[in-house]
């Protein structure tokens, strides 16, 4: 079967860093670290796990940021070599392990990408995973099958990038009949906005600011909204469409970052914050935001984040951030701002009282109505189409892309 795959060297790497200048398209060309593969057929490596023949494959920003070799290494201990990209996802059982309860072959299902000590073989769970921390999980390079915090970065399980990949028991969810597999498709990335929500919920009195109107910026919005209604949104985005989005999602305000607009003049205007300007560099905001969900992850967004939250406020890093190199942290110090991370999700999301898996609060809100994200699927190509929905990708602005998809025949 065909698949698309990452497998860095230092010849492949040091090529696409140079031709991948002169054409975005050498980076999937198979000269670069990625390339469209002949991979062989899948063999469940256990009892407790299946195959899934792949219906849709989302396109997230942390793969394109791999392929366009833009990411930190920081994260490359914690993946295994080549693998297949692909961990948003939605799909058929083809195969079950004689120990798989609770689903059959022909169930559709959305598979829980993080592969924590359940996958991983171990019954004597770490002690995050104990308490449903899944996402601080110590062993994702030890077990059973090779390093990788996910599905999509672990060469032994495959990815959504290619028509069949492996799961395990654990992270499977019913995809109820009631539910289209679009809204299936964006399970994983509202899980990452309603994670960070939910364990940084704002009081009502306060001003919120998410920064970036991308596919994780509106799934903040959308899960801020539903679980606080009466709190003051306010969503930087940089096009017309997104800030479209972002109306829909329940922003309040929608601030224009697109470069014929000042943004720091119109949040001086909004917050009443001063608007101050040193010796040398960016401008600085004297007061802004009570909270601001960077949603992102690069340098000007993050600085931006900095520079726009008030004395004593709250940031939380949703975007993926890499090796920074233009963002001045020093108002963190001199505001004495608080400075969080919202990673992936977990097992141990507090909701009503109760702790739930985010993928089965994220589907109880989907069967609820209180939340649709099929409209967010953009764009959608066959696999053997992957340069055009690369390219496409890699140019969401100028083609209104909120979230593209490889499809795969049922």
């Amino acid at each position: 079967m065909k698949a698309i795959r990452f497998h860095p060297t230092i010849p492949r790497y040091a090529a696409g860093l140079t031709l991948g200048k002169l054409s975005q398209s050498i980076l999937w060309s198979g000269i670069s670290c990625t390339s469209y593969d002949e991979v062989p057929d899948l063999e469940l490596p256990g009892e407790e796990w299946v195959i899934i023949k792949t219906r849709f494959g989302g396109i997230c920003g942390s793969d394109m940021s791999a392929i366009h070799l833009s990411g930190s290494p920081y994260f490359t201990p914690f993946m295994s070599f080549p693998h297949t990209f692909g961990h948003e996802n939605v799909g058929i059982i083809a195969r079950c392990g004689r120990s798989v309860t609770g689903f059959k072959e022909g169930d559709r299902v959305v598979v829980e990408p993080t592969l924590w000590c359940r996958p991983r073989g171990f019954s004597d769970l770490c002690r995050f995973c104990q308490c449903g921390e899944i996402n601080r999980c110590e062993r994702i390079t030890q077990g059973d099958i090779s390093p990788g915090m996910m599905t999509g970065f672990c060469r032994d399980t495959g990815g959504s990038w290619s028509e069949f990949f492996l799961a395990h028991r654990s992270q499977l969810y019913q995809l109820p009949g009631e539910i289209d597999e679009e809204n299936g498709l964006m399970v994983e990335p509202f899980a990452v906005g309603l994670h960070a929500a939910i364990n940084n919920l704002p009081e009502e009195h306060q001003l919120i600011l998410v920064v970036g109107a991308g596919t994780i910026g509106l799934c903040t919005t959308a899960a801020l909204r539903l679980l606080n209604p009466n709190s003051e949104i306010h969503v930087i985005a940089r096009h017309p469409f997104q800030a479209d989005a972002a109306r829909k999602l329940g922003a309040d305000r929608v601030i224009s970052a697109s470069k014929d607009r000042d943004l720091y003049k119109q949040v001086s205007e909004i917050t009443g914050a001063l608007l101050l300007t040193p010796i040398l560099g960016k401008r600085v905001l004297h007061g802004g935001y009570d909270q601001v969900y960077e949603c992102v992850g690069s340098d000007t967004s993050l600085d931006d984040a900095i520079r726009l939250t008030r004395s004593g406020g709250e940031i939380i890093l949703v975007g993926v951030p890499g090796i920074s190199k233009h963002v001045d942290w020093s108002g963190i110090f001199g505001q004495e701002l608080s400075l969080k991370a919202a990673y992936i999700y977990n097992h141990a999301e507090n909701y009503a009282g109760k702790k739930w898996r985010a993928f089965d609060l994220v589907l109880k809100f989907m069967l609820e109505g209180k939340i649709d994200t099929s409209w967010m699927v953009t764009h959608k190509f066959k696999l053997d189409q992957y340069r055009q929905a690369l390219k496409l990708q890699s140019q969401r602005g100028e083609h209104q892309v909120i979230r593209t998809a490889f499809e795969f025949d049922k």
